[in-house]
């Protein structure tokens, strides 16, 4: 993971596979696992809204889930 500026905390990011990449949702090959990625967007465990059929979110609600209000 490399170090983004506040500036880019808040760009859109659109789609499970890159919700999951931002997620560090990565298996040993160094792919992103989207199946879990769905799973956790589902049932509401990973922040995101669903435009249409598309899944989208911010590197900053995401990392809230893991570091807390500080991100």
């Amino acid at each position: 993971m490399t170090f983004q500026d506040n500036s880019d905390l808040d760009r859109p990011i659109w789609g499970a596979e890159e919700i999951g990449r931002e997620a560090g949702l990565i298996d040993e090959n160094g792919i992103v696992d989207t199946r879990k990625a769905f799973y956790l967007l589902e049932r509401g465990l990973l922040p995101a809204t669903k435009v249409g059929r598309q899944w989208t979110s911010t590197p900053r609600r995401i990392r809230r889930v893991f570091a807390g209000e500080v991100a």
